[in-house]
């Protein structure tokens, strides 16, 4: 059985997408996933399944579709790549709020030059694009490219769903 954790896109971030966390765990345990954990209200679930992470995310995506009435991607990463992610941090000395990880499908592209960055850093990992927002996210006019299909999450938080998932391991 392996453990995953699912980050939806576009949940609970300014009064968009509401979805009550009990609501997304609850369909998580009707699909079949055990140990069910939601962390705080923008669409983090951790939990562990028999299915391949790619089998997950079809069915969680699917069931997101017949709650909402709308499609609501899903990323899944398992704890190994989520650890990884945070070990290849280019920006270690950054306050863990205020830096960005968005996740995406596939390798990031940031070949063309990137709309509405100031004093922002970014490089990009295997599949996300680390963004350190020196004053602060919610100031950030950048794009980042993927971000209209991809998902961010600052690092405190994937830190602690990192947690969380090994201790169901």
């Amino acid at each position: 059985m392996g453990i995953y954790i699912a980050f939806l896109r576009s949940v609970n971030v300014g009064g968009t997408g509401k979805l009550p966390m009990s609501d997304l765990a609850r369909m998580c345990r009707d699909i079949g996933f055990h140990d069910v954990q939601t962390y705080i209200a923008s669409g983090n679930v951790i939990f562990a399944t028999e299915m391949t992470p790619e089998g997950a995310r079809v069915s969680l995506e699917a069931r997101l579709y017949e709650y909402c009435g709308k499609s609501i991607r899903v990323h899944i990463r398992t704890p190994e790549e989520l650890s990884q992610i945070i070990a290849n941090n280019p920006f270690p000395d950054a306050a863990g709020n205020q830096l960005g990880v968005l996740l995406l499908d596939g390798a990031p592209d940031l070949s063309a030059p990137l709309v509405g960055k100031q004093d922002e850093h970014v490089a990009a990992g295997s599949r996300e694009v680390y963004a350190h927002y020196p004053s602060g996210m919610g100031r950030s006019k950048l794009v980042l490219p993927g971000s209209t299909t991809g998902t961010t999450r600052n690092m405190n938080t994937l830190i602690k769903v990192l947690n969380l998932a090994c201790k169901l391991a």
